[in-house]
C-alpha cells in the first residue's frame, strides 16, 4: 500500500463512531496487515477474511491448534466406525461414500434465524454452479447429490472414497434467507450482488461469538457480541480489527497504544517483531510458531520467457535463498524446496533441491540466447532486455527488502527486476485472480496433509467461464501432476499415500511451477494481560477458538 493512503485510512478509524474505544478491557484492538478483498466466505482465499471470520461464522468442521481434525459447526465428525458415514456404489457403478452432518443444537445466525441444513443445501447447489466462482471446486463436483435428512441433518453423496472424507473443508453454511434469492436472480453476478459485498453488517450473515457491526474499506472492521450466539461467551464485548499494510506503521501503532495486538497470521515479519521484543521487555509477549506456511515467487508460465524451465531454473540458481535467510530472518525460516513443509508427514527430506549457483545461471541463459549488454543486462537476439517485473504486498517491511535482495542478486546474472507492489486487496483480489502479473511473491497457508489441487491441477487455471475461480494462477499444465492430485485423496493405504506425495515433490521440484523460497515462522505479538490465544500454524486462524481468550 501506498504511504498516501495510511494516513487516510488512520484518521477514519479515530473519526467513525462504531470504531471509537469501548472502555477498558471491553474491547480489543487487533492490528493485521492486510484487509479481506472480500467478506465471502466461499469466495476467494486471502489469510485477512479467515483471519476476520474467524470471529464471526464457524464451519462445520476444521483442524486445531493440535492439528487434528474436530468439529466446530457439527455434533460428531462422521466415520465408519460411527455410521456416519458409510460407504456406497455410485449410479455409474463406482466406489463412492455417503457422509452425514449433523448440526449443532442451538446454532443461530445473529438475526436469530436457526443455522440449518437447508444453509449447507444452498451452499452446495451454488457451489455445484461453477459459474458462481466458488473456491474448492473439486469439492462440489465429487459431492454429486445433497440429501436434507431433516433441518438440522444433511448428507453428501460422493463420487469417490478419500482418506478426507470426514472434512467439510470450503463448504460453509449461507444464509439461504438472505442470500438464495440473490443468487438464483444471476448466478454469475452473485459474488458482486452478495449481501457479504452489500451489506456486510447485516446480523443475519453471522452465526460465530461475534458478528460484523461496522467497516471502514480498507481501513478496518468492528465486531460486536453476537446476542444469539449459544457457546461459551467471549472475553470482550467489541473486537476492533486495524489494517496498517504497512509494518513500521503497525508496530508505531502498538507502542502507542492504539492497537492491543498484532496477529501474528498477519502481522509483524520475523526480523521485526525479534528486534522489537528486544527493546520492550515485558510489556509484550512475543510468540513465534513455525507452520505450514510456504513463502515462494510464482511466475507466469504464459507469460514469456518464463515458461521455458531452463529459464525459472537460471531464477533459482541465481537465488542465494539460504544467505537471505540467515541475514534477514536469524537462520529461523528453513529454505524450502517444493511447496511441502517438513513438518507435515507426507515431506520428502530427499527431494531435489536447488543450490546457488550463479555461474549455471549465467550459463543457462547463454544457452537461451540471452547475451550480456553494455550495461550487464542480457539482450536476446532482438536486441530485447531480460526483465521481469516482481509484485509483492505494498507495506510488507520484510518482503519489500527480500525484494531489494532479488533484485540485486538476479542483476548479478544479468536479469533486469523491476518492483511493483500493490495493496493486498488488489494483488490478490483482482491482479493473481485474472493472472495479470509475470512474477509475485507472497504466501500459501496450508492445512496438514493439504492435497494442493487448487494450486498445480490444470483445471484450476483462472478463466472467465470459470468466474476466475481456481488458484493456479500461474498456469501451470502438466498430465502426470494432474493424475497424482486426482490419485492422492482416494488412496487410502497411509504409505502408498507417501509415495505418491513424494513422486508429487519430485515434479514439483524439477519443473518448478513456483520458485519455492522459505517456509515461514509466524510472530504473534499479545498483551502481557491477554491469555489463552493459540496459533495453530496452519491454515485455521487463531480467532476461530477466540471464546477461550481471557484477560488476566
Amino acid at each position: 500500500m501506498a504511504a498516501r493512503f495510511l494516513l487516510t485510512a488512520c484518521s477514519l478509524l479515530a473519526a467513525t463512531p462504531a470504531l471509537a474505544q469501548a472502555p477498558a478491557r471491553e474491547q480489543l484492538t487487533v492490528g493485521i496487515t492486510q484487509y479481506p478483498a472480500t467478506f465471502h466466505p466461499n469466495i476467494e482465499s486471502m489469510a485477512a477474511k479467515s483471519y476476520v471470520l474467524g470471529f464471526a461464522r464457524r464451519p462445520l468442521t476444521t483442524y486445531d491448534p493440535d492439528w487434528q481434525l474436530t468439529c466446530m459447526g457439527c455434533e460428531t465428525l462422521p466415520s465408519l466406525d460411527n455410521g456416519l458415514a458409510r460407504l456406497e456404489t455410485t449410479p455409474e457403478g463406482r466406489p463412492g461414500i455417503r457422509v452425514t452432518w449433523r448440526l449443532r443444537e442451538g446454532w443461530r445466525w445473529a438475526d436469530g434465524t436457526p443455522v440449518s441444513a437447508d444453509d449447507m443445501l444452498f451452499a452446495w447447489q451454488a457451489g455445484r454452479d461453477f459459474s458462481t466462482g466458488f473456491a474448492g471446486t473439486e469439492f462440489y463436483r465429487q459431492a454429486y447429490e445433497a440429501i436434507v435428512e431433516d433441518p438440522r441433518t444433511i448428507t453428501l453423496r460422493f463420487d469417490r472414497v478419500t482418506f478426507e472424507y470426514a472434512s467439510t473443508g470450503d463448504w460453509q453454511p449461507l444464509p439461504a434467507h438472505i442470500e438464495r434469492r440473490r443468487w438464483e436472480d444471476d448466478p454469475r453476478a452473485y459474488r458482486s450482488r452478495s449481501a457479504y459485498e452489500t451489506e456486510p453488517t447485516n446480523p443475519g450473515l453471522w452465526n460465530g461469538p461475534y458478528r460484523i457491526a461496522a467497516v471502514q474499506p480498507g481501513a478496518g472492521v468492528t465486531l460486536d457480541r453476537n446476542a444469539a450466539w449459544n457457546g461459551a461467551a467471549p472475553a470482550f464485548r467489541r473486537i476492533a480489527i486495524r489494517t496498517v499494510e504497512n509494518t513500521t506503521a503497525l508496530e508505531a501503532q502498538l507502542l502507542a497504544g492504539q492497537v492491543d495486538m498484532i496477529a501474528g497470521e498477519l502481522g509483524l515479519p520475523l526480523d521485526q517483531a525479534s528486534a522489537l521484543e528486544r527493546r520492550v521487555g515485558n510489556r509484550f509477549r512475543v510468540g513465534y510458531r513455525p507452520g505450514l506456511i510456504y513463502e515462494h515467487l510464482d511466475v507466469n508460465l504464459d507469460v514469456a520467457p518464463w515458461g521455458e524451465l531452463s529459464m525459472r531454473q537460471a531464477l533459482i540458481l541465481s537465488l542465494d535463498r539460504a544467505q537471505i535467510v540467515q541475514r534477514l530472518f536469524e537462520g529461523r525460516q528453513p529454505v524450502a524446496h517444493t511447496g511441502i513443509n517438513p513438518l507435515d508427514w507426507v515431506n520428502d527430506p530427499a527431494v531435489r533441491q536447488w543450490p546457488f549457483d550463479l555461474a549455471r545461471a549465467r550459463a543457462l541463459l547463454e544457452e537461451a540466447g540471452w547475451r550480456p549488454g553494455p550495461d550487464g543486462i542480457r539482450r536476446n537476439a532482438a536486441g530485447e532486455r531480460l526483465s521481469i517485473e516482481l509484485m509483492t504486498t505494498a507495506g510488507n517491511r520484510s518482503r519489500e527488502a527480500v525484494q531489494q535482495v532479488i533484485q540485486g542478486m538476479w542483476r548479478q546474472a544479468g536479469i533486469d527486476t523491476r518492483i511493483r507492489n500493490e495493496p493486498p486487496r488488489v494483488l490478490f483480489g483482482e491482479t493473481l485472480r485474472r493472472r495479470r502479473f509475470t512474477a509475485a511473491m507472497y504466501a500459501w497457508i496450508s492445512a496438514p496433509e493439504n492435497v494442493p489441487r487448487s494450486t498445480l491441477h490444470s483445471d484450476e487455471i483462472p478463466r472467465a467461464e470459470r468466474n476466475w475461480s481456481g488458484q493456479n494462477a500461474v498456469g501451470f499444465r502438466n498430465a502426470e501432476m494432474d493424475a497424482l492430485l486426482d490419485a492422492i485423496p482416494v488412496e487410502l493405504d497411509r504409505e502408498k499415500r507417501r509415495l505418491l506425495w513424494h513422486r508429487l515433490q519430485a515434479i514439483y521440484a524439477e519443473e518448478l511451477p513456483s520458485i519455492p523460497l522459505w517456509f515461514r515462522s509466524d510472530a504473534h505479538v499479545w498483551p502481557a494481560w491477554l491469555d489463552n490465544v493459540r496459533p495453530t500454524g496452519h491454515l485455521a486462524p487463531s480467532s476461530l477458538w477466540v471464546e477461550e481468550w481471557r484477560v488476566r
